[in-house]
């Protein structure tokens, strides 16, 4: 096995994003570009990009572990590959602060990488024994403070929402349940307080998956953080900037599509059934969809990563108009 720093993307299949050759095909990497990776986990889309074109890549991860991950690539690609410690929701900032205002391309793999979920130190499996944790950055709220002190009303409402789980009351009655007995302190004692209550589906997904992904949106806040990534993008990119999102579950898709939705040119038009007495004011569209409808990974990507099945990528170019919360002083 080898080192973070004699690390290599190519030597583990596991840990190649998901559609990866869509997403530089898709942000088209040129010489002299600036591009940042927003998630980058264990560098396969910074990597990807730095082979395809002379380019400079700002790779930010909110995971401690991810910097020592960065750096065996920073010594093979000196002066273009730049890791900042952060989240990618503050990119903005992030790269202001190191003088970077304007970037050509920004790519976005959303949610908990393959690394995280096989470390069962870190908590996010339901299939391993762990410490109840998925923290990303390793601090803060832990999923075993949730669990242990929320209301069941509380915990019913997360796991339904973000979860989408139909049995979300029937799940937190029973956690409720047995946390006067147990408190709750490994994932595998929760998973199994879940299975115990929620028979496995005909498609074969376990019964702890939809409460275990609803915890770890909201311990990390990770629609919240999609939400202020994509307002950041939109900052950053600059005319015919890229920006390409790959999502894995509907709560994810459907922040994605509704943003580019509202800032694309379909949104741009005012509707012929508003009265001119009320005042509107058009919209000049930010972005331009690439496509309507997401891209998904091919039979052969699916057939050496299964994992990849619920994958969609959703790519838009930006266009010269102002960012939407300075058009006339609105809010984004």
């Amino acid at each position: 096995m080898t080192t973070s720093h004699e690390w290599d993307p190519s030597a583990d299949p596991e840990h190649i994003p998901v559609l990866l050759g869509e997403v530089v095909a898709a942000l088209s990497p040129k010489d002299g570009g600036t591009y940042v990776d927003g998630t980058f986990g264990a560098g396969g889309y910074t990597v990807a990009l730095l082979e395809a074109a002379h380019c400079t890549v700002w790779a930010i991860d909110r995971d401690p572990a991810a910097q020592g991950r960065s750096e065996a690539l920073s010594r093979k690609y000196p002066q273009r590959l730049h890791f900042v410690p952060g989240r990618f929701g503050d990119m903005a900032d992030l790269l202001a602060e190191r003088g970077v205002t304007q970037v050509d391309g920004v790519a976005l793999d959303i949610g908990v990488s393959s690394m995280q979920i096989e470390d069962r130190a870190r908590g996010f499996s339901f299939l391993r024994d762990g410490p109840l944790d998925m923290r990303m950055e390793q601090n803060g709220r832990s999923a075993a403070d949730i669990v242990n002190s929320w209301s069941e009303k509380e915990l019913a409402d997360t796991i339904f929402n973000y979860g989408e789980e139909r049995h979300a009351r029937r799940v937190a009655r029973a956690i409720v349940a047995a946390r006067v007995e147990r408190p709750f302190s490994r994932t595998l004692h929760l998973a199994d307080v879940i299975r115990a209550e929620v028979r496995r589906s005909n498609d074969g997904i376990d019964p702890a998956t939809r409460t275990f992904q609803a915890l770890r949106i909201v311990v990390n806040d990770e629609l919240g953080e999609l939400e202020r990534g994509l307002r950041a993008a939109e900052r950053m990119l600059r005319p015919g900037g890229v920006l390409a999102v790959v999502s894995f579950h509907s709560l994810e898709d459907r922040i994605v599509k509704t943003f580019l939705k509202s800032r694309s040119d379909v949104a741009s038009r005012p509707s012929r059934h508003t009265p001119a007495s009320l005042g509107a004011v058009p919209v000049t569209a930010t972005f331009t969809a690439i496509s309507r409808r997401p891209v998904t990974p091919s039979d052969r990507e699916l057939t050496g990563n299964p994992r990849a099945r619920s994958a969609r990528l959703r790519v838009a170019e930006r266009t010269s108009a102002p960012p939407l919360a300075s058009v006339a002083g609105g809010r984004a």
